[in-house]
């Protein structure tokens, strides 16, 4: 699913990699919470380097509040 960190994908790609729906990626995006996404037109687009990013920078070593 992920054979070039810098090609292009789907919302349904993007979204079975993290085990959620293009819907709750969707909101995401409206929400401004989600990777970093490219617009072509009506299209919605990803790339996998940013998606890894994105979930990168979400590595969490706790689940109580930070401080």
């Amino acid at each position: 699913m992920n054979p070039d960190n810098s090609s292009l994908a789907t919302p349904a790609e993007v979204a079975a990699l993290l085990r959620t729906t293009a819907a709750a990626l969707a909101q995401m995006r409206y929400r401004g919470e989600g990777p970093t996404f490219r617009k072509l037109g009506r299209r919605v687009l990803y790339r996998w380097d940013d998606v890894t990013a994105w979930v990168d920078a979400r590595a969490a070593t706790t689940t109580g509040p930070t401080t």
